[in-house]
């Protein structure tokens, strides 16, 4: 049973490609995949490109991130922690991460 401190994540097999390509669609999403990709980071750590944005706002895009299986939010603490789940994403779909994270930034 998830818990607000034991958030449901999908197994690597319920990873689904429309929804992967949906949360790397928004360019915040994205913004918050890249800075993933060099380690994990505390939540409140993740900058984004506006940085007035609701919390709310923040935790929309982190949840759209975990449900489609890109990231793994869990507790740090008082905080989350977030992981980029390359080990999981490249298992289901090989040269997908690298292929979006390598795009040029518009």
């Amino acid at each position: 049973m998830a818990t607000p401190a034991n958030l449901p994540h999908p197994t690597r097999a319920d990873l689904d490609l429309p929804s992967v390509l949906f949360a790397l669609s928004d360019p915040e999403r994205l913004d918050i995949v890249r800075q993933l990709r060099s380690g994990p980071l505390d939540m409140a750590d993740c900058s984004l490109r506006v940085p007035d944005m609701p919390k709310s706002t923040k935790s929309h895009l982190m949840k759209v991130l975990r449900e489609a299986g890109i990231i793994r939010n869990e507790a740090n603490g008082r905080g989350r922690r977030l992981t980029l789940r390359s080990e999981d994403l490249e298992a289901r779909f090989p040269g997908l991460l690298p292929a979006v994270l390598d795009a040029p930034v518009q």
